[in-house]
């Protein structure tokens, strides 16, 4: 009978990763414990042990000094893996390491799913730069990888973001403080122009893609076309029916 080797055996002379370690059961903890003093372990149906020589690494999000104290992680255990401790701070305080991150995901899920999305709009990379990731580094990974799904074009741009990242296009600060002149002003030419610089902004904003524009200013792409065309927006008039 051939014994299948468990990951243990099979890191012997190498080095061994543990991703959670603050979520290993109590059972668990007390083999790894016995493994790490003796450097031997006896296999499952075997009838020797096992001599080993493995690096242990282990990784947590949690404060496991924290954990001990609640009897979920064993403090024997924690000091005999507590040789070099490194601290990783959490992504919101590395806001330079974001664009770096998110294009080398950006090129993994691409090549996975066999598609040319290769950059990300600045838009994006400057709302990634603002976000705090309170699920750090894999949440920025979930969050270029469904980017990359529901891209359409080349480069990923705001419209890519999920759902609940999506926020309704606001009237600039500055109307809030705007000064009626005292000869008046006519309403209907200020909601025109006003309506002309969104539309504009909306459809440079997205490259001219009209399904885009329509969504961003929560429109339908019918309405947002008839309204180009009324309106005689020279810049995008002619621009192809996306």
């Amino acid at each position: 009978t051939v014994l299948k080797k468990g990951l243990i055996e099979i890191a012997s002379e190498g080095t061994l990763f543990l991703d959670e370690i603050s979520e290993m059961s109590p059972s668990m903890q007390v083999k790894l414990l016995r493994v790490i003093q003796s450097r031997e372990f006896h296999r499952i149906g075997g009838t020797r042990n096992v001599t080993v020589d493995v690096r242990f690494i282990a990784a947590t999000n949690r404060d496991l000094k924290e954990v001990i104290e609640s009897g979920e992680f064993r403090h024997d255990l924690f000091y005999r893996l507590n040789v070099v401790t490194l601290h990783q701070p959490p992504l919101s305080e590395r806001k330079g390491d974001i664009p770096l991150l998110a294009y080398h995901f950006l090129k993994k899920y691409s090549a996975l799913m066999g598609k040319e999305t290769t950059e990300i709009s600045e838009e994006v990379i400057n709302f990634l730069r603002d976000y705090d990731f309170p699920g750090h580094v894999r949440e920025l990974e979930n969050l270029v990888e469904r980017m990359v799904i529901l891209a359409e074009e080349e480069t990923i741009t705001l419209h890519d973001l999920p759902e609940k990242f999506q926020t309704p296009v606001k009237p600039p600060a500055t109307l809030k403080s705007f000064d009626l002149p005292v000869q008046g002003i006519s309403l209907n030419d200020a909601v025109e122009e006003f309506e002309n610089e969104l539309i504009l902004k909306a459809m440079n904003h997205v490259g001219g893609v009209k399904s885009k524009a329509a969504k961003l200013l929560h429109l339908n792409r019918t309405t947002l076309v008839e309204k180009i065309k009324k309106k005689k927006l020279d810049g995008w008039a002619n621009a192809e029916s996306v």
